[in-house]
Parts: structure tokens; C-alpha cells; sequence
């Protein structure tokens, strides 16, 4: 007996002392504020996915293997480097990125900005096959290199949009929605066989758009016509002195010659990674101080309750507005939405909280990749509206539906019996389709709530619900073309929505402000031992066609609601 308790107490010294070592490492490691040679540069290995703001819990609040890399980062970086005199410059090694455009934007802008310190700023490039929106962004920098074997891929915009109704035909499925109206097109996918008239002059109209936009954007960076970018992407692909010979890049070079461009007093460089610069305190570099403005993240799909660090909860984000709102030393709230809609009434729930805000504060919204549809629904209360040109927004309209798939339980030889008490108990079931009557009752709910959609829209940006429904009609714009039809006020990134917020909040100009980010950074046990949520079940990546995947997780993610506020999804 004494043996046995001699054990555990052993054990429980052993994982005490474990505890407090992984603690020590955890305090000494990421709470000291990092030592930055007095000639060093700014690393950044932009690849894979790009978020908003990043998720937390213990491997992406502490080890940089598993670290999320997002614009909200990436910017923070970028501004304290301006202003730190030992950071003589960034190196941006970029590959293939897992963003929209709007955020390559918004990047491009950082590195815009930076360079207005004097200092310099290169991009290098090895492996792009289709890199349009790698070299867009490449471009914001002082000079691009490519590697000597590497190449590039500028072949423009577009792709192939999967239909799958024959297919789920033959299978005995049948996609059973009504929308509102004919430019909403989220689940033309399942219910068409190709483009409806509607359908593809709003893609068109969008691709256009972005086209316009990146080859503007390329001609002036690289100092050409666009009809000099249009004959080059025309080309599309270009391999090493290729490249620098068709004025796309200026140096072919190997990754440590394109690093030697930091060189000072005979010294070279050293580099400091993005995940060890930012653990400085910007206030340290007299940033991120003065009076406080809430910033305010709402990413991924719109759904009731409580959210997730990608998808946004109405229980959620209500509460970090309520916060925002009762506390008397926020002088202002920037709302940055980057969604493509979900619930409707969930939609509808955050759109009151911004509402209840602006009455006691200015609310601004920074529009990241997309706010359409329900993106859009929790935007239009606010005071302004600032997108990116290549933000999707819009799309305001509303749909709702279900599949039938009764034809392939047939198929398969799987009968269902039906017990109800209602007449319409099972309108939602799976083994059995709408009936006529049914489907009237679906429009007629969903016109309603159109009704409601187009009245608070005209409210917020001072329309007539007349000239929303012409704008609407479930059509996606992008953020220029919102500028031009009044759904967004001005065009630019976060700054210049939190510049819109210190105007109206009688904030000078020139003065920093503080920042008071929501969601807030979950520490390490709370992160480590906390709940999760449980996230509806996808197809894993590899399984189907990118395309044929995107859209048949969509669709899995939306059957938990009944009513949505969503837009379709595009080709890159």
C-alpha cells in the first residue's frame, strides 16, 4: 500500500514539474519581448491561407508552425516596421496564396505604405502556375525578383462553374428552392444546368470588373499601357529571363542573392520573421496609443448563436458590440466583415446591434474579400462603408429550400413512413417533394423578408427601397461598382476605415488611436482545455474537384438553417 501511494505521489511530481517547465518555456519564450538586431530586415512567407484574423488556442497563439497567417497581422507588422529604425526593409517571399483578391489588396496596400518611410521592399517569386493575384500583389514592392527556373503564371481571370442538376438527376436528387430574385443564384449550381441569362451577366459584369482593376493596377506598378499587360497576360506563362526580359520582373536571382539587397556599412541584414516581430508592443514604437477605438472581426458564414474564430455567431457578435458600445473610453467602432452571408435572421440580429451602436458611437465598416448577401445585411446600419474595388458585395436577396431526395431512396430501395399532426409537419422532410401550395408559402415568406432586407437597406444608405430593388435583386457587385450605385460610401482597406472612424468621432487625423480588438486572444489553458465547437462535417480536400468540393460543403453548411441571405460563389 505504501509502495502504491509512494508511486502517485512520484507521478504527480513528475507532471507538477512538467507543468511548470512547459509554463517557464511558455513565459520565456513568447512573453519576452523579442531582441531585434540594429540592422535587420522583415521577413514575410506569405503562402496557403490568409485570414482576416486569426483563430486561437494553444498552436496558433504560440507555435509558428501552426500559425494562421492574417491580413490584420501582416498589417500590424508592417506598421511598426515603418517607423522602427532597425528595420531596413521587408522581404516578402510570396507562393500560392488562399485569399480573394480584396485581401491580396489589402496587403498591397501595407506594402504601399511602408515604402512612404524611404525604405525598400522586395518580392520573390519561384513556383506560380497561376499567380495573377500572387504578382498583383508582388507588384506593391520595389522590385520583384524571380528565381532563375522559376515561373509565373499571369493568364488572367476566369474558370469553369460546375452544374450539377443532370448529375443529381440520374441519382434520383431533386434541389428545391425558391429565391428572391433572378440574380440570386446561390444554388443555381444544384437547380440549373447551366447559366441562366441573369446568372451570367452578373459573372461577367464581376470578372470584368476585377480584370480592369488588376491590369490598371499592374500597368502602373510596372510603368506599362494595359494594353502592354493585356498582350503579356495574353502570353500567360514566363520562365526566368522571360520574365525580366518582358519587363514583369527586375532581377532573376536565387533567394539568398535577392536578400543581399539589404547590405549597410558591409554588413548584411539580419532577417526577423513575421512571427517573431510580432510579439513587439506597438506602443513601444509609439503606435497603438491614445484614445480607443474597437475593432471588430466578423468572418465566414452568419449563423445564430455562438460563433467561431471563422464563422460569425449572432450571440457572438452581438456581445462584442454590447461590450463596445457600454464602455464609455471606446470613442468609436470599425466593424471589419469579410462574409458571404448565412441566416437571415441571424443577419438581422447583428444588423441591430450595429443599429443600437451607431446611436451612441460611429460604427464603420471595412469590407474585406466579401460582405454580400447576409455580408452585407449586418454592414448596411452603419455610419459608412469602406470596401476594397476588388471586394464582392450586394447580393441582396434571400432564398430558402430543401432537397428531395425521395427519387433516390427509391433508387437505393429505402421506404419511409410518414405519422404528422399538422398538415404541413413534414414540408421540410427529405423523402418527399414540395408541393405546389408549398412552394407558394415558401415565396411568399421570403418575399417578406426581401421586403425587409430592401426597407433597411434604404434606410441605412438613404435609397428609396425602389432604387435598392433595382441595385438588389440578389445581384453581386464589386466594390467599385457598390461606390458608383451608393451601396458603399468610399473605396480603401482598414486604415482608411479607421481614419473614417477618427473623423467622426472628432479624433484628429494625425493622432494614434488604440485599437481594442474583439474576438480577444483566448490565453493558453482556456484555449487548451476550453470547449469546442463542433463544426459541420465537409469533404476532405482531395476527395472531389476544388470546385465540385466548395460547392457541396456549401450546401452542407446551409442545411442547418431554412432562410438564407447568401450569395453564389464565383470562379477565381
Amino acid at each position: 500500500m505504501k509502495k502504491r501511494s509512494y508511486v502517485l505521489i512520484l507521478i504527480l511530481v513528475f507532471f507538477f514539474l512538467i507543468a511548470a517547465t512547459a509554463v517557464s518555456f511558455l513565459t520565456l519564450s513568447f512573453d519576452r519581448t523579442p531582441s531585434i538586431p540594429p540592422s535587420a530586415y522583415l521577413r514575410l512567407d506569405l503562402a496557403g491561407p490568409i485570414v482576416d484574423y486569426p483563430g486561437s488556442g494553444f498552436w496558433t497563439a504560440f507555435l509558428p508552425v501552426g500559425r494562421m497567417l492574417s491580413v490584420h497581422d501582416i498589417w500590424t507588422t508592417l506598421r511598426m516596421a515603418k517607423v522602427d529604425r532597425r528595420i531596413e526593409g521587408v522581404f516578402l517571399k510570396i507562393g500560392l496564396l488562399e485569399c480573394d483578391w480584396a485581401k491580396c489588396a489589402e496587403i498591397r496596400e501595407a506594402v504601399l505604405d511602408f515604402r512612404r518611410s524611404g525604405k525598400k521592399a522586395v518580392a520573390y517569386l519561384e513556383e506560380l502556375p497561376e499567380g495573377d493575384k500572387e504578382y498583383y500583389l508582388a507588384t506593391g514592392c520595389d522590385r520583384v525578383v524571380l528565381h532563375p527556373l522559376g515561373w509565373i503564371g499571369i493568364n488572367g481571370l476566369g474558370g469553369f462553374v460546375p452544374f450539377f442538376k443532370k448529375g443529381l438527376d440520374k441519382i434520383g436528387i431533386r434541389a428545391e428552392f425558391e429565391h428572391v430574385e433572378e440574380f440570386k443564384t446561390a444554388y443555381n449550381q444544384f437547380t440549373e444546368s447551366g447559366f441562366t441569362p441573369a446568372h451570367r451577366e452578373m459573372m461577367e459584369s464581376l470578372l470584368q470588373s476585377r480584370f480592369d482593376d488588376y491590369v490598371a493596377a499592374v500597368a502602373e506598378a510596372r510603368k506599362k499601357t494595359p494594353e502592354e499587360v493585356r498582350a503579356l497576360i495574353d502570353r500567360a506563362f514566363f520562365q526566368g529571363d522571360q520574365a525580366r526580359d518582358a519587363g514583369l520582373v527586375d532581377d532573376v536571382a536565387y533567394e539568398d542573392e535577392a536578400v543581399s539587397l539589404w547590405v549597410r556599412d558591409g554588413r548584411r541584414a539580419k532577417p526577423v520573421p513575421l512571427a517573431v516581430y510580432e510579439r513587439l508592443d506597438p506602443s513601444s514604437l509609439g503606435l497603438n496609443t491614445g484614445r480607443r477605438i474597437a475593432l471588430i472581426y466578423g468572418q465566414g458564414a452568419i449563423h445564430g448563436g455562438t460563433g467561431t474564430p471563422q464563422t460569425m455567431g449572432s450571440d457572438t457578435v452581438a456581445g462584442w458590440f454590447q461590450a463596445a458600445r457600454e464602455d464609455a473610453s471606446i470613442s468609436a467602432v470599425v466593424f471589419r466583415v469579410d462574409s458571404p452571408g448565412g441566416s437571415a435572421v441571424a443577419s438581422d440580429a447583428i444588423w441591430r446591434e450595429v443599429e443600437l451602436t451607431r446611436k451612441k458611437k460611429p460604427v464603420v465598416v471595412s469590407m474585406s474579400d466579401v460582405a454580400g448577401s447576409g455580408g452585407y445585411w449586418v454592414s448596411m446600419g452603419a455610419d459608412k462603408i469602406i470596401a476594397q474595388s476588388q471586394t464582392l458585395t450586394g447580393s441582396i436577396g434571400v432564398i430558402s429550400g430543401k432537397f428531395d431526395l425521395s427519387g433516390l431512396a427509391a433508387k437505393l430501395g429505402i421506404t419511409a413512413e410518414k405519422i404528422t399532426y399538422g398538415e404541413k409537419a413534414d414540408i421540410f422532410s427529405p423523402y418527399r417533394p414540395m408541393t405546389s401550395a408549398e412552394r407558394d408559402l415558401f415565396k411568399k415568406q421570403i418575399l417578406w423578408i426581401y421586403d425587409r432586407f430592401t426597407a433597411q437597406a434604404a434606410e441605412g444608405r438613404h435609397m428609396t427601397a425602389e432604387a435598392v430593388d433595382r441595385v438588389g435583386r440578389g445581384r453581386v457587385w464589386t466594390g467599385r461598382q457598390a461606390r458608383e450605385l451608393g451601396l458603399v460610401d468610399e473605396l480603401g482597406g482598414l486604415p482608411k476605415a479607421i481614419e473614417t472612424a477618427k473623423t467622426l468621432a472628432g479624433i484628429d487625423a494625425g493622432a494614434e488611436v488604440r485599437l481594442v480588438v474583439w474576438p480577444k486572444r483566448v490565453p493558453f489553458f482556456a484555449s487548451f482545455f476550453g470547449r469546442r465547437k463542433t463544426e459541420t462535417a465537409a469533404i476532405p480536400a482531395g476527395f472531389l474537384p476544388e470546385d465540385w468540393r466548395s460547392a457541396l460543403n456549401w450546401a452542407m453548411r446551409l442545411n442547418q438553417d431554412r432562410v438564407w441571405a447568401v450569395m453564389p460563389l464565383l470562379p477565381e
